[in-house]
């Protein structure tokens, strides 16, 4: 009787046990997701500081066309991070952008994307940030935008206008595939946020989706499936190969927002994913830009002896009275882009020629990699092209300068009908763009002020009015 109570004894404790195990596997394969999903949303990029910052903590910078927009500590840390929210408070945050204290965030943080993400991946992603990553026990600057921006309950009236909060819904006439690569263009991995064009409220112009925009001093182009425009003309393992590691040949290569995003977020997707996202792409509306005649790759070739005369005893490059474009490009690329502007052998400094970059009717994302270069990390593969311009430590280039490369560049190898300014580097070196509402904001306080005082004044005359009437009734009694 003993021997059969133990057997029991152990058969319930084995029971136990095996159901923990079984909840423990269940919990590490919930992290595991939500680690793939948070990856997949590029996490890490925004609120990651590149200089030094620990693993979600926070303090990076954002220079949107409103000011600058810190990012916030999103490690399980109860004093700094998000370690005091609940599941709903956290999918609140995420999907709707707004706060457990009810403030709200502002779109920098692209939750006009993540509001289409499923509860199972938000849910996985609340256990990864809960459980699968360190607390980091640090507070952030604080975001300090200039009156009106500074309201963030005027943020509540932007999300009526362009919050669209329906949860994704597959396509039943469309391929598993395509509906899995329409999550993640439009939903976890954002991509539309960078790469639909923006209105007067920076809300998506949602009759041009993924028709390129600014942001900040780069460009993110054209990724729908026109031919000449966007994409069309990409094969699909081209595109694969493009987000996989930040470069196909004969196309472009990722700089800027995008260097991030391949670097922190698609270089480690499975390749079912990549491949989802470039069938999405190729298979979504066309959308083709009137100014556009010929592909941006497709302009340019090989040139021969661009630099005769340049090099040796040639006065341009003699007592540092380096100018001009031509002399200018031998000095400062030719070394690595080669004279003849093919590039290196691997491609590490691609070829000018065939490039996106210097082939788009907007030239910001070519003037933009002189001004601050490129630091692209992929796998064993660091590709790293020095900046020109604040702080460059190879040579600190003038706008004037810069424009003078720029031109060169695109005359030779590029775009012949895009000129640039002086002026366009100015701009570019100053963040970018300034959006109308960025310009009126000056005025705003005034106007307002100036609205309070009419209505008030408005509202004493028919007061006024009103006693005078009233008076007059009485009179006539």
């Amino acid at each position: 009787m003993k021997n059969i109570l133990n057997v029991a004894l152990l058969g319930a404790a084995l029971s136990v046990f095996s159901s923990l195990a079984v909840a423990q596997e269940s919990q590490l394969d919930l992290i595991a997701k939500g680690k793939l999903v948070a990856t997949a949303a590029d996490c890490q990029a925004c609120h990651t500081n590149p200089e030094g910052g620990r693993p979600f903590s926070g303090d990076y910078a954002i220079h949107s066309p409103m000011g600058t927009i810190y990012t916030t500590n999103i490690t399980p840390s109860k004093q700094f991070g998000i370690g005091n929210y609940t599941l709903q408070q956290f999918s609140r945050a995420v999907r709707e952008g707004v706060r457990p204290d009810g403030e709200n965030l502002y779109p920098a943080m692209p939750y006009t994307s993540y509001s289409h993400m499923s509860d199972e991946d938000i849910q996985a992603m609340y256990a990864y940030f809960q459980l699968g990553v360190k607390p980091v026990e640090q507070p952030t600057k604080q975001t300090a935008l200039p009156f009106p921006f500074n309201m963030r309950i005027a943020m509540a009236g932007w999300n009526m206008m362009y919050l669209d909060s329906a949860a994704f819904k597959p396509d039943a006439t469309k391929s598993a595939e395509w509906n899995r690569g329409a999550y993640l263009v439009n939903g976890a991995g954002h991509c539309d946020t960078c790469h639909t064009p923006r209105n007067l409220m920076m809300g998506s112009v949602i009759g041009q989706p993924l028709a390129g925009g600014m942001v900040g001093p780069w460009y993110a182009p054209n990724i729908s499936s026109d031919p000449v425009s966007g994409i069309g003309n990409w094969s699909q393992a081209q595109l694969v190969e493009y987000l996989k590691t930040g470069r196909t040949v004969g196309k472009n290569q990722a700089a800027g927002p995008m260097a991030e995003a391949v670097q922190n977020s698609l270089q480690y997707l499975p390749d079912a994913d990549l491949n989802a996202i470039a069938f999405y792409l190729k298979n979504a509306p066309a959308v083709r830009d009137p100014a556009d005649k010929q592909a941006a790759d497709s302009f340019g070739s090989r040139k021969v002896n661009v630099e005769e005369g340049l090099r040796g005893v040639h006065p341009s490059n003699a007592n540092n009275t380096i100018t001009g474009g031509a002399a200018l490009f031998s000095g400062y690329c030719a070394s690595c882009h080669q004279p003849d502007g093919g590039g290196s052998k691997n491609q590490a400094y691609p070829s000018l020629y065939n490039n996106t970059a210097t082939g788009l009717t907007n030239a910001s994302n070519l003037i933009s990699t002189i001004l601050y270069g490129v630091d692209r990390q992929v796998g064993d593969e660091h590709v790293l092209m020095p900046k020109f311009g604040e702080g460059s430590y190879v040579a600190q280039l003038t706008d004037a300068q810069i424009a003078d490369i720029s031109n060169y560049v695109l005359t030779n190898f590029g775009n012949p009908q895009i000129q640039v300014t002086t002026l366009d580097v100015a701009v570019l070196r100053g963040g970018g763009p300034v959006t109308l509402l960025a310009k009126l904001q000056p005025y705003m306080a005034p106007a307002m002020v100036i609205g309070v005082i009419v209505v008030l004044a408005l509202i004493f005359w028919l007061f006024r009015r009103r006693q005078a009437r009233q008076k007059l009734a009485h009179a006539d009694k």
